[in-house]
C-alpha cells in the first residue's frame, strides 16, 4: 500500500458520515418479538406452577405464601434463563411476557440478576421470614427463603 492511497482513503473518509452509533444516547429500535426480561402478572396467576416444570434452564421458582387467597413470589433468575419463552408458552393464563422497555442486563455484580415478582407486601413478608431465619441461624444466610 502507497502513501497515496493511504491519503485518498483520509480524505474520502473526512467527507463520509460515520458508520458509529451513538448508542447510550440515542437507543436503537428493538425488533418487536424481542426476548428479553422476563415480566410477571401476579394478578392472573393461579399457582399451577406449568412455567416453572416448563423451565428447562430452572430460571424461575413460585413461592407459594398463601394458595387459597392466591399470595404468591416469583423469583426470577436472569443469569439462567435461556430466553427461550418456554414459560411463556405454557402459562394458560398469561401471566408471563418478555419486556420489551428492560433489555439492558448487564451488570458488574450478580445480586440483580435475581429478580423477585410479586405484591409488594407479599415480597416483604418473605424477606421478613428470611431475615428472621437468617438471624435464628449461626451461618450467613445470602439469599430470601
Amino acid at each position: 500500500m502507497t502513501i497515496g492511497s493511504m491519503f485518498g482513503d483520509v480524505f474520502r473518509s473526512l467527507f463520509k458520515k460515520p458508520f458509529t452509533e451513538r448508542y447510550p444516547f440515542q437507543r436503537p429500535r428493538v425488533p418487536e418479538r424481542l426476548r428479553a426480561k422476563l415480566v410477571w402478572n401476579p394478578e392472573n396467576c393461579s399457582g399451577c406452577q406449568l412455567c416453572i416444570k416448563d423451565c428447562p434452564a430452572n430460571a424461575i421458582e413460585l413461592i407459594v405464601i398463601d394458595k387459597a387467597s392466591k399470595r404468591f413470589v416469583m423469583r426470577y433468575h436472569m443469569d439462567r434463563c435461556i430466553y427461550c419463552a418456554q414459560c411463556v408458552e405454557s402459562c394458560r393464563f398469561k401471566c408471563l411476557g418478555f419486556s420489551t422497555e428492560e433489555w439492558e442486563l448487564a451488570s458488574a455484580s450478580k445480586v440483580p440478576f435475581e429478580v423477585l415478582y410479586g405484591r409488594d407486601e407479599d415480597i416483604q413478608f418473605l424477606l421478613e421470614r428470611a431475615a428472621q431465619e437468617c438471624a435464628g441461624e449461626a451461618a450467613s444466610c445470602s439469599e430470601p427463603a
